[in-house]
Order: structure tokens, then C-alpha cells, then sequence
């Protein structure tokens, strides 16, 4: 039977937020300013507002990586995926994480640290040409604003349910929440960003084992939620399998935990940046050894979370709200229980967790797209000698604002996209993760790499990920599983770079161009025919 006390907070649709609460998160957010006015005063260079002078200490750049790829999506999707799915993806993903870190570690980082840039597409101009430069600086802005807009809607809504408002409150919150993150990253530039982003990862932390505590203390220990044998409705996760309709499979994850850290620290300007921002190799290995722990952790204390709120919610069902449970909208339990059951204070701390999860990466994103805009457009297209540091970052300001409004603006456009927004943030977003560290891989390794070469593989490789994620509306057949959509664009982006390459198209006539591209184009069309 349901003690008492659980069941008084059932009825309502939350409890909503007590004062100490709401004391909580308005020290949080001031905090946040503080940091951003502190580190302005620091900035008058644009060494030091981008790459903060190449003097961030190992645990705040791994820390601040860390807190960068991390999302809310990430806080309540792993425990979510605990109770709906068991521990295998969150389990057997941690464990890739050696394999990862001495890859990224001893083979992607010294590469780039030897490398005299500011923003990582640089590189791609002085062996692929200017073109291939803009192409990968394009796909990295377009697809950083559609994440960052995505993350603002989608934070909104689940602060919505922490706090037990009417959901039309998302836009008006995802526009504060914007304005508040534009401010500090645009006033203390990188190194605010980084210092902020320390400050959250242990918030968000702190609030996840608030509620593992609380949970604990409910049931009566941590022996009463520890699992002793498979739930009933968690899904066979096999060891391999080959077909593609099986969801997750173990070494599926672990393949795709290593394509994602290892295209990810190769290609993307906010892990690029952190790395940068240290002062060799050896203190930027230190720093992803740092985003490593702090990535076991934190998943790690999640994935524990999932198992108590599991635990909680079979032995109280009728404490399930109407539209979930463990087996649909499972998501939504965590959030869920924050809002129904844990006492005054807590709910503050973990809400102000879930900011920290969105402003962290939103911050990243904000400085990260400064970063390329300024260098492979502004200072490309713009040129002006008389331009001092002062001019260039008045420009970098004036760049955040635009940038911190168009998230802001997206993301009350995001409300629209049909179906769940995981579901088109992990097909959308995504598919450009592998076409984008193919232009890399070809620029570091592949000596006689051409533009035509880099331009093709990254176009066929997003043909690849855009076709394995939507199979089933292209062609009427069952779904495909997302852990086959990076590795196929993969193995599709290297392989047919590398094959195009080979052709004889660099300096030829804009005429032979043409043909090659058309001759190029003309077997996906004919697979999209025959597929429909």
C-alpha cells in the first residue's frame, strides 16, 4: 500500500515551486552573470576571447568539454533509458570509454594542437582550398543553430513539468533562458564559458544525487531499488546482431560511442576549442582524460538514478502520471518525480541542473559559432588592415547577440517539427556528425585528397545517414535502428572521398567539373527511384 504522504501529492499536476526554490535558482542564474561580468574585464584581445590565451588549466577544459556535449536531453534521457530499456547502451558505452581516449588522445590531439589555428576549419583551406573550408564552417554553424535552438525548446518544456506550469509558459522560459546565456558568453567570452561551464557540470551533479539520496531514503536503502534480475519489459539487447530492426545491440554501442567521440573531438569547433585553449598537446590529452571521468561519472550516478526511479515507481504504480509509464514515455518519470516528491530546496537544485545541462552547451555553442563565423567568414570577406582587437571584438559581441537571437528565435520555431524532438534531434542534427570528419580525415591523412574528392564524400555520406535514418518513410519497410546511421555514414564518407580523390578533376575546367558531379550524382538518384 502507498504511504500516506505519496498519495496527498498525487493528485495535483505538481507541487509546484516553494520559495527556497525559486531562492535557489535565482542565486544560480546570478552567479552565471557574475562569472561573465568577472572575465569581461579580462578581455582585450581576441586570443584571449576565443582561445582564452591558450592558458586553460587540464580539469577546467575537460570539464567544460564534458559539460559541452552534455544536454538535458542527456539528464533525463539516461535515466529514462534505464527504466524503459536496462542498462546495457548506458553500461556498455562508459565502458568504450578507454578505447575512445587513447584514440582522441594519442591520435587526434596531437595532430590538431601542432596546427597554428583558431578555428579548426582552417585547416581545411590550406589543403582542400577555400571551398571545402566554407563547406565544413557551413555545416558546423547551420547544424550548432539547429542544436542550439532544438536544446532551448526542448530545456523549456521540461522545466515546464519540473515546475508544474502551463506549457504555454515553454516559449516565454526558452527566451529568458536564452537572453541569460547570451549575456554571460557574450561578456566574458571563452573563458567564461569555460568557468560557468565547471560551475554547472557540479550543479547538475549535485542535483542528480540529491534525488538518488532522496529516493534511497524512500524506499528504505539502496538494497531495495538494486535490481536482481531483469525487468520484465526491458528489451533483449543482444551481443551482435545483424539486423538492423534490433534496437541496440552491445557492440553496436560500443562502435558508436567511439565514431561519436572520435569524429566529434576531430571535427567540431566546441571540442576543437577546448583543446586549443590549453597550452600543449600533453595538457589537452590531460583535459579529455578529465571529459572521460566526468562523462563515467555523471552517467554512471544517472544511470543509477534510472534504477531507483524504476524501483520507486513498480512498487508505487499508482504514482505513475497518466500519460507515461515504464514502458512509454519513460523520459518523463524523472522530471516527473522532481516535480511530485521531493521536498522544498531539492526541486530548486535540480532544476537548476537542468539549466546547467542547457546553458552549458548552449554557451558552447554561442562562442563556438563566434568563433568560425568571425574567422572563415568575417576575416575572409572583410579584410581590413586597420582593424585593431578592439574593433574585432566589438564585432564578436555584435556576433553573439545575432547568434543568442537566432537560437532563441529557432527555438520557438521548433514547436512545430511533428513527432518527438529526441527523435528529430538524433535523425536531424546528427546526420552531418560523420560528412563533417570526413572533410577532416581526408585533410590529415589522405595526401592526394581533392576538393571534388572532400565535397562528394561528404555528400554521399549524408545521403547514406539521411536514407539509413528515414528508411522506413523512404521505402515502406520496417525502421532501421539509429546505431547503423554513423557507422554506414562513416564507412560512406571515407571510402567514397577517398575513391573520388583519385579522379583527375583538380584543375581542370569548370565545364569537366560539371560532368564529374553530374556522373557523381546520378547513382543516388537512381538508388532513391528504385528504394521508393
Amino acid at each position: 500500500m502507498m504511504p500516506a504522504f505519496i498519495a496527498q501529492l498525487i493528485d495535483p499536476p505538481a507541487r509546484g515551486f516553494a520559495p527556497v526554490d525559486w531562492f535557489v535558482v535565482v542565486v544560480y542564474a546570478l552567479a552565471l552573470i557574475g562569472i561573465g561580468l568577472y572575465y569581461a574585464r579580462r578581455q582585450t584581445t581576441t586570443e584571449e576571447y576565443f582561445v582564452a590565451s591558450r592558458s586553460v588549466a587540464p580539469f577546467l577544459a575537460g570539464i567544460s568539454l564534458y559539460a559541452t556535449m552534455f544536454s538535458t536531453l542527456s539528464y533525463i534521457g539516461n535515466p529514462g533509458e534505464i527504466i524503459r530499456n536496462g542498462p546495457v547502451v548506458l553500461a556498455i558505452g562508459m565502458a568504450a570509454t578507454p578505447v575512445f581516449y587513447f584514440i582522441v588522445g594519442y591520435g587526434v590531439i596531437p595532430l590538431l594542437m601542432k596546427l597554428p589555428v583558431t578555428s579548426a576549419y582552417e585547416l581545411l583551406e590550406t589543403r582542400l582550398g577555400r571551398g571545402v573550408r566554407l563547406l565544413g564552417s557551413g555545416l558546423f554553424v547551420l547544424t550548432r543553430l539547429a542544436w542550439m535552438a532544438l536544446m532551448l525548446y526542448t530545456t523549456s518544456l521540461v522545466l515546464v513539468t519540473v515546475m508544474g506550469w502551463n506549457p504555454a509558459w515553454a516559449v516565454p522560459l526558452s527566451i529568458v533562458t536564452g537572453v541569460l546565456t547570451t549575456i554571460y558568453t557574450l561578456t566574458g567570452g571563452l573563458r567564461a564559458v569555460v568557468v560557468s561551464d565547471v560551475v554547472q557540470f557540479f550543479v547538475l551533479l549535485l542535483g542528480a544525487i540529491l534525488t538518488l539520496g532522496f529516493v534511497t531514503v524512500t524506499l528504505g536503502g539502496v538494497g531495495e531499488w538494486w535490481p536482481d534480475q531483469w525487468a520484465p519489459h526491458w528489451q533483449a539487447q543482444p551481443f551482435f546482431s545483424i539486423d538492423p530492426g534490433v534496437r541496440a545491440t552491445m557492440v553496436g554501442t560500443f562502435i558508436g560511442a567511439i565514431i561519436w567521440w572520435v569524429c566529434t573531438s576531430a571535427s567540431d569547433q566546441m571540442a576543437i576549442q577546448r583543446y586549443l585553449s590549453t597550452h600543449d598537446a600533453r595538457t589537452a590529452r590531460r583535459a579529455f582524460l578529465h571529459n572521460c571521468i566526468g562523462n563515467v561519472v555523471v552517467t554512471g550516478i544517472l544511470g543509477l538514478v534510472g534504477l531507483a526511479l524504476l524501483a520507486f515507481y513498480q512498487t508505487h504504480p499508482d504514482a505513475l502520471p497518466h500519460h507515461a509509464s515504464l514502458t512509454h514515455n519513460a523520459d518523463t518519470l524523472f522530471p516527473h518525480y522532481v516535480s511530485h516528491f521531493l521536498p522544498a530546496g531539492i526541486p530548486g537544485l535540480v532544476m537548476a541542473g537542468l539549466l546547467a545541462a542547457a546553458m552549458s552547451s548552449l554557451s558552447s555553442g554561442i562562442s563556438s559559432t563566434i568563433t568560425v563565423i568571425s574567422k572563415d567568414f568575417v576575416e575572409l570577406f572583410w579584410r581590413n588592415a586597420q582593424r585593431t582587437d578592439r574593433d574585432r571584438l566589438r564585432t564578436a559581441h555584435i556576433l553573439a547577440g545575432i547568434i543568442g537571437v537566432l537560437a532563441i528565435g529557432g527555438s520557438q520555431l521548433a514547436g512545430v517539427i511533428p513527432g518527438n524532438l529526441i527523435e528529430v534531434m538524433g535523425k536531424s542534427i546528427n546526420l552531418l556528425l560523420c560528412p563533417l570528419f570526413g572533410l577532416f580525415f581526408l585533410a590529415l591523412f589522405v595526401r592526394f585528397a581533392t576538393p571534388f574528392g572532400a565535397i562528394m564524400g561528404a555528400l554521399y555520406s549524408f545521403c547514406a545517414a539521411l536514407l539509413t535514418a528515414y528508411w522506413e518513410p523512404f521505402t515502406g519497410g520496417g525502421p532501421v535502428s539509429f546505431q547503423w546511421i554513423a557507422p554506414i555514414a562513416l564507412v560512406v564518407s571515407l571510402s567514397t572521398s577517398v575513391l573520388f580523390s583519385l579522379l583527375p578533376t583538380r584543375g581542370k575546367s569548370a565545364k569537366v567539373q560539371s560532368a564529374y558531379t553530374l556522373a557523381a550524382i546520378i547513382p543516388w538518384v537512381i538508388l532513391i527511384a528504385a528504394v521508393r
